[in-house]
């Protein structure tokens, strides 16, 4: 990547065999170590995370990871370009330029420096809760990006002093350089040092921006976030980017959703998964309960006959929206039976469990789930009685 000093795998702390998750999940942590929001006092925290997006931006990509791997840079060709920063076509118009009166006989032409060039995307991570991201919600983010600077309209001059043509490449943005070489002269192209390549220079900078044009600025902006976004979504604001140059159109903003886990529901896709616990009485009998959704309030659901600790039981049509859709996924319950503790039945109910257990033949003269169940408050009555036979 050009430009570029330091080891992408080192900017997002991975190492060179990293997966793509691994890489998803280091550059969300940098992110919000660095992004210029939470460090407001760090001068470096703005160069941080963006090189940070910049490494990302190479690594999050299949393809131009792989050819970071292999040549150490993003270009196409291994060690950067043979002809010095410059095309073929720019070399081969150079030779035939007085040939072909200007014209690139391989059918190119030089790329025009002041030509109109679309500012960079930007990308961030935005937080937020399950109940969020199942129904929708608008957030608002502040955006660190540069923009045109109002007091010169993006000129980099005082107003009434317009830039003038550049005296050394007269507004071409590039100069040549002729040089001997073993075949003889060549001539090269390079970025005008006067200007930078802008073809103009700026006799009096504007006060505001300092002669850049732009100023970096935090904007503010309002993100609507649809129902049914998960861990991983990227939602595209477009026109939020780095602004334009030369009159370009500005870049996207990329919002990359990160859900936090509930305490009570667990998201597995479009389904919602959570534990419900209900009465021996009902496990056994069966019957109607009604439980706590995540967008509908309570909801009912029925209890199948003979219900065992474990079992789950399917509620359709309760679970998460899916994203830009009108379905829905469902919730699933995970059964746990509420057995009384020991004691906590009253006379009449642990009678009436007892003659239950007569009735079914179990044995409750045993060390069994009742005894353990009633035992104390059997063994504190039958002292009791033996107490008043005294």
């Amino acid at each position: 990547m050009p430009g570029t000093q330091r080891d992408l795998y080192e900017v997002l702390g991975v190492p060179r065999d990293a997966t793509a998750d691994q890489i998803k999940h280091a550059y969300r942590a940098k992110v919000r170590e660095c992004h210029p929001d939470t460090h407001p006092n760090d001068p470096d925290a703005e160069q941080k995370y963006k090189e940070v997006n910049a490494a990302f931006s190479v690594l999050g990509d299949q393809e131009k990871r792989a050819r970071y791997d292999q040549f150490g840079t993003t270009d196409d060709m291994p060690g950067g370009n043979p002809f010095g920063g410059m095309g073929a076509e720019d070399i081969f118009g150079d030779l035939f330029g007085s040939m072909f009166g200007g014209a690139n006989p391989f059918g190119g032409r030089r790329a025009n420096p002041n030509a109109p060039q679309r500012g960079a995307d930007l990308q961030m991570v935005l937080s937020i809760t399950l109940e969020e991201a199942a129904k929708g919600v608008a957030r608002k983010v502040t955006i660190p990006r540069w923009e045109p600077c109002d007091h010169c309209h993006g000129t980099g001059s005082e107003p009434g002093h317009d830039p003038k043509e550049c005296p050394t490449c007269h507004g071409t943005g590039q100069v040549r350089a002729r040089r001997q070489t073993i075949f003889g002269y060549q001539e090269s192209i390079t970025v005008c040092p006067t200007c930078g390549g802008r073809g103009k220079v700026v006799e009096k900078p504007c006060k505001e921006c300092g002669g850049e044009g732009r100023i970096h600025r935090r904007r503010e902006q309002e993100i609507k976030i649809q129902p049914g976004v998960d861990n991983g979504t990227r939602l595209r604001v477009p026109g939020a980017g780095e602004m334009g140059t030369n009159g370009g159109s500005p870049g996207d903003l990329y919002i990359v959703m990160e859900v936090r886990d509930h305490p009570v529901f667990q998201r597995d896709g479009q389904d919602l998964h959570r534990t419900v616990s209900i009465p021996w009485p009902q496990a056994v009998m069966g019957g109607k309960s009604t439980v706590g959704t995540l967008i509908d309030g309570d909801t009912e659901f029925e209890i199948p006959e003979g219900t065992e600790p474990g079992r789950t039981i399917r509620v359709r049509g309760k679970g998460m929206p899916a994203l830009r859709s009108d379905r829905r996924g469902d919730l699933i319950l995970h059964v746990t039976v509420d057995v009384p503790k020991p004691g906590a039945l009253s006379e009449n109910a642990a009678r009436l469990v007892s003659e239950l257990a007569e009735e079914l033949g179990v044995n409750t003269e045993k060390e069994g789930l009742l005894d353990k169940l009633f035992g104390g408050k059997k063994k504190a009555d039958e002292k009791k009685k033996s107490g008043k036979k005294k």
